[in-house]
């Protein structure tokens, strides 16, 4: 198993070729590729190579998929015997990013094709569903 820690969003995240994540919101299209460098930690068959802080030569390939908007978080604030109450709501605009591949020093790891195409046709059917 192949699986990389990259950062995005201020946030670090493990990822493995052919899955897809919900990371911040990236500033790309829909179905364009996108290159991340902010490498921390690369995993394959049990060699490792940690970064300090970044792993050089090494990148994470990936495909957006969609943009769409988390669920909706309520912070609700009272002060008890003041009659003051907030109640606010906020919605995350994120970026579902498939992994592609992952790549370090030239040599590239990628997802087997048949697990590839099941996470593609659980996303087809996720996305019928949704509309």
């Amino acid at each position: 198993m192949t699986y990389a820690i990259i950062e995005t969003g201020g946030k670090q995240i493990k990822v493995e070729p052919g899955r897809f994540y919900d990371i911040e919101l990236l500033a790309v299209e829909p179905d364009e590729k996108v290159t991340i460098d902010a490498v921390l930690l690369v995993q394959h068959d049990g060699e490792v190579s940690i970064g300090q802080p970044l792993v050089s030569g090494a990148t994470v390939e990936g495909t957006v998929m969609r943009h769409l908007r988390g669920r909706k978080v309520l912070v609700y604030k009272m002060k008890p015997k003041k009659k003051t109450r907030k109640k606010r709501g906020h919605r995350q605009e994120i970026t579902r990013l498939m992994i592609d591949s992952i790549t370090i020093n030239g040599t590239v790891f990628t997802a087997p094709a048949e697990v590839a195409a099941e996470v593609v046709e659980e996303v087809a059917v996720e996305v019928v569903a949704a509309e």
